[in-house]
């Protein structure tokens, strides 16, 4: 048995011995199963000119390609935010029902129906006299121009330039409404649209207020675990104070509407009292510059129909604003928006500039905001270095 071992041991050394390279060939061949397609190469060095313009260069496209696309869905987003902000506003109310032990879907199903009911009420018995009130101001208005023609120096303007004659023609032509609009067609789309918008807006409205807890604790989800808890807290503080804001700045327009109506209704110009105080409560919405735009507006007309009229609105109109500037505006707003006076007058004009009078309306509880994550987050971060 040691002799056959023996023989087998040097029978395969010489088998080895007689291939050589006999390891290194099987070696290479198992190579060559593994990688049917030979051995890959260097991997490519990303610090090479071509590799960082080209994928620059991707960036760049695609960051042009959703700046585009972010541009073309604008409208639809626009929806968005005023119906979160709306829901926003209508938040308290809901969260007041619910103390009172009332689940929330009916919290909110009560909110809207009030909401559609105060709406409606207010288009059944508000609306057309307002229609009518603005069809007896806008046949009244050519009379108002002849009153102007009679000042000298509106003479030599219209007869440099015929202005007054140019606006009373406009005014009695009877379409500058649609001529406004771009001519029937275009005003008709013009309320189909604004139809439509408003129906999305109500939609968006109800979807959010049912699901606003839901949908702001799915979003503070994405935050890391050691920070959630403060993310949530400034998330609903934030929240808090845009519906603050949006409700406030409702009863803000509304005190001054009530006041222009009262006010109006003992004057010369009661006969447009209700659409004077209409435009006023409108325009109120609008900060810093709403409230002097309306009372402009019917210091005109109360001027234009009779000059006691005219000095009594602007009386009333400087001691209203000083009033809602230092009395109404801070008890209502001081508690949510708590903003320097020149951080609100820049935020509205930045707003204004970008987004119209929606900006104007979103720019301050976006400020307000931005000013508190800036005080919690940048400030004390940098308190502890």
């Amino acid at each position: 048995m040691g002799r056959r071992r023996t023989a087998a041991h040097e029978e395969g050394a010489t088998s080895a011995a007689g291939h050589p390279g006999g390891e290194d060939s099987g070696g290479a061949e198992a190579a060559a199963v593994s990688q049917p397609y030979g051995e890959p190469g260097e991997p490519f060095d990303r610090r090479s000119p071509f590799f960082i313009g080209f994928v620059g260069a991707l960036g760049a496209l695609l960051a042009y390609w959703l700046f585009q696309a972010l541009i073309s869905i604008g409208s639809v987003l626009m929806l968005v935010v005023v119906s979160f902000f709306l829901a926003a506003g209508l938040n308290p109310s809901v969260e007041f029902l619910e103390r009172r032990g009332i689940r929330r879907s009916f919290a909110c199903a009560l909110v809207i129906v009030a909401a559609l009911a105060t709406l409606a009420l207010f288009i059944v018995a508000i609306v057309p006299v307002i229609a009518d009130q603005i069809r007896t101001l806008t046949e009244n208005a050519p009379m108002w121009l002849d009153e102007l023609q009679r000042n000298k120096r509106v003479q030599r303007l219209n007869e440099e330039y015929a202005i007054v004659d140019k606006a009373k023609e406009f005014v009695t032509g009877g379409d500058f409404i649609s001529t406004l609009f771009g001519g029937a067609l275009g005003f008709g789309l013009k309320i189909v649209s604004a139809l439509f918008n408003a129906f999305i807006i109500l939609v968006l409205t109800l979807y959010f207020l049912a699901s606003l807890n839901t949908t702001t604790h799915a979003i503070y989800r994405l935050a890391p675990d050691s920070r959630r808890d403060r993310v949530t807290k400034l998330g609903d503080k934030i929240i808090h104070n845009i519906g603050g804001y949006v409700s406030g700045a409702f009863l803000v327009a509304l005190c001054a509407g009530i006041s222009s109506l009262i006010f109006l209704w003992f004057t010369e110009v009661r006969e447009y009292a209700v659409a004077l105080a209409f435009v006023v409560a409108v325009l109120d919405v609008i900060p810093m510059i709403g409230a002097t735009i309306g009372a402009v507006v019917v210091c005109s007309i109360a001027f234009a129909t009779d000059v006691k009229s005219g000095i009594a609105a602007l009386i009333f109109y400087v001691i209203y604003q000083q009033i809602e500037n230092y009395v109404i505006y801070p008890r209502v707003m001081g508690r949510t928006v708590d903003l320097p006076g020149a951080v609100i007058v820049i935020a509205a004009l930045v707003g204004a500039a970008l987004l119209g009078v929606v900006g104007a309306l979103l720019a301050i509880p976006a400020a307000a905001a931005v000013l508190l994550v800036v005080r919690e987050v940048a400030v004390k971060q940098q308190d502890q270095r």
